[in-house]
């Protein structure tokens, strides 16, 4: 059984996260780095890894590793990779991603140029041909130099792994998934616990939740670009995984996830795609400010992701919402609290200082994931403290 070491990139500064779902599938860590994770495992593992992890931004196939300070260095060392391992003959293949940090070579184009090149001479002897039409299956290259040590890649996933088909191409969403996915699992949510978004916009943080609530993979309603490499990973792989996944739902489950948003266009959005996932009948929406939120039931969980003020007009009125919110949170005061913001006074208005801060990037904004940890509930039989 052939094998291999696979990467799993993911946000920066949730490593752990998602070491933890590695670990969960059943496969050995190799390397943790800052916005990676790295695993062996064989064709299983790539369509397991696909379906199933939540918080893996792709699931990239390790072919090769070198050192390259020169383009001479990075030619030579591309053209020793047994490309033909990997890629057939009539096989479409570019660098679909450079990067540089702290490296002699940082021109992102003359990488990509420098590894194309790489990669036909060695193809040309290996199949003995002076021209390839690249009509067959996709495999797009990520190249990363850290320090001048290059790290070849194909990535099997195609379209990020955020991108799981519940929400339309394009649409707006101040959250990805992933990121969603990994917040929750940060916190000790479960699906006996009540969890409440006052600020559910499309939905992410609840469909999420949803789908952790039931098991539903994440992956199970999308395709991935090694589907079509027959020659490493069969059919048959891809047929078994999505089965294992099919035979873990649950849905006759008695869950309380409940999700509230001021917009009513919004929240319709959200609902359709809460039914997209397949998850429709374990979430209720409701129109409602946050002003008004309040519930009878204790030790619940509120995470949400409120605005940031990102325009100027709205930077006014931030003062007054998170005011709302601590507010809230005060008349929820067996809960915990988890919210992801951008917005640096968020403390100062909710009128109380985080348990436990984060700091996070959401794309390419800095936030902090801030924690406020409520009681434990009673064990049975226990009496609640006072």
């Amino acid at each position: 059984m052939r094998t291999y070491e696979l990467i799993a990139p993911c946000h920066f500064g949730l490593e752990a996260v998602l070491k933890r779902e590695i670990y969960d599938l059943g496969y050995e860590i190799t390397k943790v780095e800052d916005g990676k994770v790295s695993f062996t495992g064989d064709a299983e593992a790539v369509c397991r890894a696909n379906i199933f992890l939540r918080t893996a931004e792709r699931v990239l196939l390790k072919v090769g590793q070198f050192h390259a300070e020169t383009f001479e260095e990075l030619f030579q060392g591309i053209k020793a990779v047994p490309w033909e391992a990997y890629i057939p003959a009539d096989g479409k293949f570019w660098v679909a991603k450079a990067s540089s940090v702290k490296s002699k070579l940082f021109s992102p184009s003359d990488i990509q140029s420098i590894v194309k090149k790489a990669m036909v001479e060695r193809m040309k002897q290996q199949y003995h041909k002076q021209w390839f039409e690249e009509t067959g299956a996709p495999y797009p290259l990520r190249l990363f130099l850290m320090k001048d040590e290059a790290t070849v890649a194909i990535d099997t996933s195609g379209d990020s792994l955020h991108k799981r088909g519940y929400r339309p191409v394009g649409g707006k969403a101040p959250i990805s998934e992933t990121l969603a996915a990994a917040l929750i699992m940060l916190t000790p949510w479960n699906r006996s616990r009540i969890l409440v978004d006052p600020f559910c916009g499309s939905g992410t943080f609840l469909i999420e939740a949803a789908m952790m609530a039931c098991n539903r993979a994440p992956g199970i309603d999308r395709s991935f670009t090694a589907e079509s490499w027959t020659e490493l990973v069969a059919g048959q792989e891809w047929k078994d995984a999505r089965e294992e996944a099919l035979e873990l739902e649950e849905y006759d489950l008695d869950v309380d996830i409940q999700g509230y948003d001021i917009d009513g266009g919004i929240l319709r959005a959200a609902r359709e795609n809460a039914k997209r996932a397949g998850v429709a009948n374990l979430i209720h929406f409701q129109q409602r400010p946050v002003c008004e939120l309040r519930h009878p039931k204790k030790y619940g969980f509120l995470i949400s992701n409120p605005p940031y003020g990102e325009r100027l007009e709205d930077k006014e009125m931030l003062p007054k919402l998170y005011r709302e919110i601590g507010e809230a949170m005060g008349r929820l005061d067996s809960w915990s609290s988890y919210l992801i913001t951008g917005y640096e006074d968020a403390q100062k208005y909710i009128g109380r200082k985080a348990d436990k801060n984060r700091k996070l990037y959401n794309g390419m904004l800095k936030t902090y994931f801030y924690q406020y940890l409520g009681p434990k509930p009673p064990k049975r039989g226990q009496r609640p403290e006072a």
